[in-house]
């Protein structure tokens, strides 16, 4: 019982000294000891194990104090690599990161089928030319987390993909059976939302991130944790009903608020408007730099019909940030400001409304990170991603 107990401690141990060293970026045994309250015996033995599984390494400062220059350590970024991919209707996106979360390698290919083994042996062989690719580091890749547009259970399988048409689909494990890693399955709204709290918000505790493009998603983290419900099907928002007497949705109801507030949506009206067949986000950018009447009245009222939405959540869920992923709002300088007028209530409050930096690579960016957290087996963690990487992404 005694050695179940040391290796537990030690255990978790390693977790905090880890999550404490991505934390600051560089640090000493000294500062490490401090902050975490262990024992210099314990950071000293810890730190030398993790050395020697190349984990952190040690590098010298730049010092202009008397007296010897401090030895700090730092995660080896190199030690291993992530794998993020974003699973969507017609496309895949896969995304390579080192160990910090910088992205390395990131590519989107066109996805041809929705049909089940087919979309699994096109995954299987990218991910092994991935894993091939990157075996010359000592850990190779150390997890996969894939996204989807679409129900994921407790257990990660697969519960409903509408686009697809899939039902109860264990990709996880038909993965793993054939490749031998360590594979997550996780629907992409609560992906997006955790790579808004690792990597732009790291003190929110209590965040929601919604996306919304073909249709409306939620990622909700509550007390630092990501909420699924009962059978992991929480977040379903698009199909909050704000128009009883509103437009008929595919799923049965009338008047969801992803017919008024999806960005699908918002093309679908203004080209009507318009009288175009279809529309670019550059079409829109012109216009409103234009300042065109059409566009922006329709902007006013999609604005609206957010805000609408927001307001509920808001006041169901109390969020410290809100944070909205959109191309189309990021089009609008006005977008922010017009949203957060709308929120005023003395009912509830936030701290911060944003419009999402990491856009359509929020997902991929949540994937890496929890595939480095599950890894580390850390409850925390904080990255930051230097901006140029993030600009040569896809």
């Amino acid at each position: 019982m005694e050695i179940g107990v040391s290796t537990y401690l030690k255990k978790i141990n390693r977790s905090l000294i880890i999550s404490k060293i991505i934390e600051h970026g560089m640090i000493s045994r000294s500062d490490l000891s401090t902050i975490t309250k262990l024992t210099k015996a314990t950071i000293s033995t810890q730190v030398a194990e993790l050395i020697a599984d190349e984990l952190i390494v040690e590098t010298n400062q730049e010092y202009h104090n008397v007296g010897r220059k401090p030895i700090m350590l730092s995660l080896n970024p190199d030690a291993g690599c992530a794998l993020g991919i974003d699973l969507d209707y017609g496309k895949i996106t896969f995304t390579i990161t080192d160990m910090m979360g910088q992205p390395v390698q990131s590519e989107q290919m066109e996805l041809e089928s929705s049909n089940y083994e087919e979309v699994l042996q096109f995954l299987i062989k990218q991910i092994k030319e991935y894993q091939e690719g990157y075996s010359h580091s000592r850990l190779g890749i150390v997890g996969v987390v894939i996204g989807i547009h679409g129900t994921v259970k407790k257990d990660e399988i697969i519960g409903f993909v509408p686009q697809f048409k899939w039902y109860n689909k264990d990709l996880r494990r038909d993965i793993e059976k054939k490749l031998g890693l360590v594979v997550y399955v996780e629907n992409n709204a609560n992906l997006c939302a955790f790579a808004e709290k690792v990597l732009n918000c790291h003190g929110s505790e209590n965040l929601i991130s919604i996306n919304m493009y073909s249709g409306i998603g939620l990622g909700i983290l509550i007390n630092g944790e990501l909420v699924k419900g009962y059978q992991g099907y929480a977040g379903e928002i698009g199909h909050m009903i704000i128009n009883p007497n509103g437009k008929l949705c595919n799923c049965g109801n009338s008047g969801c608020w992803e017919l008024y507030a999806s960005e699908v949506s918002f093309f679908k009206q203004l080209a009507e408007k318009l009288n175009l067949s279809k529309m670019t986000y550059k079409d829109i950018k012109n216009l409103i730099i234009a300042r065109d009447s059409i566009v922006l009245t329709q902007m006013e009222e999609y604005i609206h019909v957010i805000s609408i939405g927001l307001n509920n959540i808001i006041n169901l869920l109390n969020p410290d940030t809100v944070v909205l992923n959109s191309a189309l709002l990021k089009l609008f300088p006005e977008a922010e400001d017009k949203i957060k007028a709308n929120l005023k209530s003395s009912v509830s409050d936030f701290k911060q409304l944003m419009i999402s930096e990491l856009g359509s690579n929020a997902c991929v960016m949540g994937a890496c990170a929890l595939a480095i957290k599950k890894f580390f087996e850390i409850t925390d963690l904080s990255l930051t991603i230097e901006q140029n990487a993030m600009e040569q992404m896809i």
